[in-house]
């Protein structure tokens, strides 16, 4: 899990910041991803529930926040009770709402819009004052895509129809996949490269993370004053907090929210430490991690993360692109 503070401006920093208290104090809404995040498909991820209650017991609030467009929030609000968490609507915010509050502003009350999408997509154009229709004959003024799990060629077709009419084109989001319970599947941003390669064009705005509008929409609807993004995707979560795409912090799962996090400190020979680990990238542009006590894991594990994390992007801010050592860091990961 990564997290990022929307509050503060992208820097030159290549390597992670500390908090020398736990991060459910320091802030004061946490925008809370979901898939990857809180759950899996139907199932928590181990932890998760028991994180966020002990966060919301130190006054720390959480926004729900996903770029997942294919359920209007009540459903997401039924998930999240299932698993134990007591959240209500006024708690989720959907890509599907981002993008149709997008549109709401630039069409007129009740334009018809083409929704190559599901359920939360149609849902959130209605809620807009907008009229959602499935055909391209059916005279829309603009197309929304997004994720569902019934979306078909039909749709996506009806899509391609009317987007060749040069129509405004909003997305609601382009993730490339999603992850679920039998492993990592196509997501909108799939099926958003297909109808583009169709008719020859990108989406004219895209309203989910990284993209602004779903979080300023969120800080908004939350109230936040010094809000933290919380997320598992440096390509989407992380670099919708902060541009570079680097992350503030690093840990395991949700249980970083309350604990403080050190950081890692560059050494006198050019790689980087935290903790009882150090990481550098070596003259070949490989990295290697190290315990300084000679062991391979030990009780701290993320400070071996946040040093190779460091080393890392150092080394990419360099020009070299270091080769990621996988099995270590899997090992690192899990340990």
């Amino acid at each position: 899990m990564t997290v990022r503070p929307i509050s503060e401006p992208s820097g030159e920093s290549a390597w992670l910041e500390a908090s020398g208290e736990r991060l459910a104090l320091r802030y004061d809404v946490g925008l809370l991803d979901l898939d990857g995040t809180v759950y899996v498909g139907a199932d928590a991820i181990p932890g998760a529930v028991q994180a966020v209650a002990d966060a919301g017991a130190l006054g720390f609030r959480v926004g729900y926040v996903t770029n997942n467009a294919s359920r209007p929030p009540a459903m997401v609000v039924e998930q999240l009770r299932g698993l134990g968490l007591a959240a209500t609507r006024d708690d989720v915010l959907t890509s599907a709402q981002a993008a149709a509050a997008l549109l709401a502003e630039d069409l007129p009350a009740g334009s018809a819009v083409l929704v190559v999408g599901g359920a939360g997509l149609v849902e959130a154009v209605l809620a807009c004052g907008l009229r959602p229709v499935a055909s391209a004959d059916d005279q829309p003024m603009a197309v929304a895509q997004g994720w569902a799990p019934e979306l078909g060629w039909g749709l996506l077709a009806e899509g391609a129809y009317a987007l060749s009419r040069g129509l405004p084109w909003i997305a609601t989001n382009t993730d490339q996949t999603l992850p679920t319970a039998r492993g990592i599947a196509p997501g909108n941003g799939s099926f958003v490269s297909l109808l583009a390669g169709v008719v020859g064009r990108r989406p004219d705005a895209v309203a989910g993370k990284p993209h602004a509008a779903l979080l300023t929409q969120a800080a908004g609807k939350f109230s936040a004053l010094n809000p933290i993004v919380i997320g598992d995707r440096l390509d989407t979560d992380i670099e919708g907090g902060w541009a570079s795409g680097r992350p503030t912090y690093v840990a395991a799962d949700l249980s970083g929210l309350l604990v403080a996090h050190p950081a890692p400190t560059a050494a006198l020979d050019g790689g980087w430490a935290c903790g009882p680990w150090r990481a550098c990238v070596n003259a070949d542009g490989r990295l290697v991690i190290q315990e300084r006590s000679g062991e391979l894991l030990s009780s701290q594990p993320f400070d071996g993360l946040r040093a190779a994390c460091a080393a890392a992007w150092s080394a990419n801010d360099d020009g070299r692109p270091p080769h990621w050592g996988a099995d270590l860091l899997a090992e690192l990961a899990v340990g």
